[in-house]
């Protein structure tokens, strides 16, 4: 499931370079707002799966108590 992710978040990391880009050649503010939230977009991406990542596996290697 990381391969797809990945895809993505570089996918939206190009798309964020492109839109700044775009912005310097043009002079627009709302350009280089959109890369950023683009950009910030793509980072938060990968933060909650690293964190569902270790919180899914904490809750199945916790799943069955040892006294069964």
């Amino acid at each position: 499931m990381l391969i797809p992710i990945l895809i993505f978040d570089v996918a939206l990391v190009a798309w964020s370079l492109h839109l700044m880009q775009e912005a310097v050649e043009r002079q627009e503010f709302s350009l280089m707002l959109a890369g950023t939230l683009v950009g910030l977009a793509a980072a938060s991406t990968l933060v909650v799966y690293f964190l569902m990542n270790h919180c899914l596996g904490y809750l199945t290697q916790a799943g069955i108590p040892s006294y069964y």
